[in-house]
Formats: structure tokens, sequence, C-alpha cells
């Protein structure tokens, strides 16, 4: 098994080598000249399957959130790279990742930019699970790439999302951040990037994205989470619950987790064996 640290941009590969306390190799890829570099993580045996694990989980999570809550990343991986070659990243702008300026996280350059780092770690094709702003991403990966070999879309409706409701609860917090978002942000001002996100997703024809899905499709939510922004409830189970028959009827698997809240999503004990048997 082995387990390399990247530091990644777009396209091509400036390979380097470095020792850490791990002996592993150190490689990092640089792309266009001034693009700040990406940070990822890849764990698990060279043969196997490919998983990258997107938002909210990251490559330097006990950097980001403290020592004690490394044991969040450490427990996801103990239980997945018997079987998986599972990425990981710091990204947008956390961890070790300055990129890219809030003006520019638009979800062209979210798509872009998931794709550079899948490509630099040499995943070709590779299933993909996140959450929140993670599933998000997924539907745009899966959507307009067949790179994607399966999808775990999590505690995020596919359909009949809230897109609207974050742009306008994020618009009212722009002057003054919440507290939980400046645990990962560097300075306030950086907050404005979900501004630009969400702007961007207004226009987002959802069941044209849905309908270029093509591969294995799962909407995992707990049955008991929920999450609001700026006070604005986003009633995620609620609405995953409502598009439903339309979801089945795509060829989507929805499942709910008896009794999970939102914040099992960091759970792996509850996670894992959703992913796993998914996947498996």
């Amino acid at each position: 098994m082995s387990n390399k640290v990247y530091t990644c941009n777009r396209r091509h590969f400036i390979r380097t080598s470095a020792t850490f306390a791990a002996a592993a190799a150190v490689p990092s890829c640089r792309p266009d000249a001034g693009d700040p570099p990406i940070h990822f993580e890849v764990h698990g045996p060279e043969d196997g399957l490919p998983l990258f694990l997107g938002f909210p989980l990251f490559a330097s999570y006990a950097t980001i959130f403290g020592a004690e809550q490394g044991s969040v990343k450490e427990a996801f991986l103990s239980r997945l790279t018997d079987r998986y070659r599972v990425l990981l990243a710091d990204y947008p702008n956390v961890g070790r990742t300055h990129t890219p300026p809030p003006a520019e996280l638009t979800p062209d350059r979210v798509y872009s930019d998931l794709l550079s780092v899948a490509d630099a770690a040499g995943f070709d094709r590779f299933a993909y699970c996140g959450h929140l702003w993670g599933a998000v991403n997924g539907l745009l990966l899966a959507s307009r790439s067949d790179r994607v070999s399966a999808l775990i879309c999590g505690t995020w409706p596919p359909l009949g999302a809230p897109y609207a409701d974050m742009l306008r609860g994020v618009e009212l917090q722009l002057a003054e951040p919440p507290p939980h978002a400046m645990v990962i942000l560097r300075d306030p001002a950086q907050y404005a990037q979900w501004h630009t996100f969400y702007m961007g997703m207004q226009d987002w024809d959802e069941e044209a994205a849905l309908a270029a899905i093509a591969c294995p499709r799962l909407a995992l939510i707990g049955s008991e989470a929920e999450s609001a922004v700026a006070g604005i409830p986003l009633r995620l189970t609620e609405r995953v619950r409502e598009a439903r028959p339309a979801l089945e009827g795509m060829g989507w698997e929805v499942r709910e987790i008896p009794g999970a809240v939102t914040g099992a999503i960091l759970d792996a004990e509850v996670m894992v064996p959703e992913i796993r048997r998914f996947l498996g």
C-alpha cells in the first residue's frame, strides 16, 4: 500500500521527489504559469479501485481542524484503503491550497480544477463521493464528463436543490461571514467565493444534467439531516423525499440512513458501509 502526497495544478506534471516521515515520494505538478497549486493526497494500493472523496473531507484535515479532528480522515482511510485507492484534495482555498481567487470560483472552474486533480493523481475513471457542496461538485463532474464511474451525491437533493436559497443566504452573510465558515477560510473576503459559485448555479438545468449522467448513482441522506444558511432552512431531507419518485424514474438509487443527522457525513462508521455497499 502506498500513501502519496501531492501538490497539483492543471494539465501537466513536473515530478520531483522528497522524503517525508513516511518515506513517501512527493510529486508535484505545475500547469499554467502563475496558477497556484492544488494540494492533494492519494492513499491505498496502487491497484485499488479509484475513489475521489470530495468535500467535506480534505487532504490536510488535521491541519485545518486541529489534531484531535485528524481522526476523522484516518477513520475513513482505515476503512477504505484495503480495496480503494483514495484521493483527497484541499479544495477550494483550504489547507495547503491557495486557489482560486474568490471571483474565479465558478462552476466551470471547479469542474476543471477537480478533473485536473484527478489527472494529476492518475485517475482516469473514478468513483466520486461528496456531501453538500461536494455533492454539487459530483453532479458537475458526472454530468459533464464520462470519467465518473459511480456517483454518491450525499446530503444534497440532485433534483429540486436549493441553489437560490444558497445564493440568498450567502448574500446576507457577505459582510460578516459566519464563524463556522471562518474555521476553514483564511480571511473574510474569501467567503465571496461562494457568491461566485452559486451565482453560476442559478441557470443550472437540473433535469438536463441528470439525464446526462449514465453511471450508477446514489442520492444518500440521513433521515434527520438538515442545514440552513443565514437562517434560511434548506429542507434537504424533505427535498430528497419530494424528488425520490422522479429520481428513481431516472435510474437513481435513493437511500435514507435512519436516524442520521447532517453531522453523520463525517462519521466513518456510518458512511463507509454505505459507500462500500453501493460501490461493492
